[in-house]
């Protein structure tokens, strides 16, 4: 790899791993510098600013994360409805590495809230990507509404990450995945057969970290 494209990884990396521990906007441009071991020369060489730095992190993630959830889900299982409910074992199973802090999109959305930052925009670029990746499942996997079905799971998706990131639940996984095996199955139930009976209550309180 030429020297320059290898440099500007290091910064890229580097950058991500700071922006994701600590924020975008507590992290100062010295600190990547330092801890990339390049020059400030070599960093406006590459980004004119931090804001072109920033927006090409979230880039960078986006990909990373979706090629990370696309192939873990594909590891586990090839049928359709089978791998809505996969998409809940690889989020259980992020939530609970050492280092999570939550997701860099919705930190960003938090951080840039103005709709029309171009970081939101991105932020919200992710969503979408992620939302029409989980529908295409949901179309190979039969269900009747197909664009319903994925807004649910990826609301039950993003709660399970902030109750993770927030209250340091990282169980939510495994509660959001019995959740999401209701919808699937009620997607792809005949509609007269979608009728809920009233649940009994367990007498027993949602586990809640310590």
């Amino acid at each position: 790899m030429d020297v320059s494209l290898r440099k500007r990884d290091q910064l890229l990396d580097k950058a991500l791993e700071l922006f994701h521990a600590e924020g975008f906007h507590a992290t100062g441009i010295d600190r990547i510098i330092a801890a990339a071991g390049v020059a400030k020369m070599t960093l406006y060489k590459h980004f004119r600013s931090k804001d072109e730095l920033i927006l090409a992190v979230l880039r960078r993630y986006d990909e990373k994360f979706r090629n990370y959830l696309m192939q873990q889900v594909e590891l586990r299982t090839h049928e359709p409805s089978q791998q809505l409910i996969a998409l809940f074992d690889v989020l259980d199973d992020w939530l609970d590495q050492d280092g999570f802090y939550g997701c860099l999109m919705i930190n960003a959305c938090a951080e840039f809230s103005n709709k029309q930052m171009p970081a939101h925009v991105v932020a919200s670029e992710h969503k979408r990507l992620l939302l029409l990746y989980i529908q295409e499942i949901a179309e190979a996997a039969k269900a009747s509404d197909p664009p319903v079905l994925a807004q649910q799971l990826g609301l039950l998706m993003d709660g399970a990450i902030v109750a993770a990131q927030v209250c340091g639940q990282r169980r939510a996984a495994r509660i959001t995945h019995e959740i999401a095996q209701l919808l699937i199955h009620q997607s792809r139930s005949h509609p007269s057969e979608q009728v809920l009976e009233p649940t009994q209550s367990s007498g027993s309180d949602m586990p809640w970290p310590d």
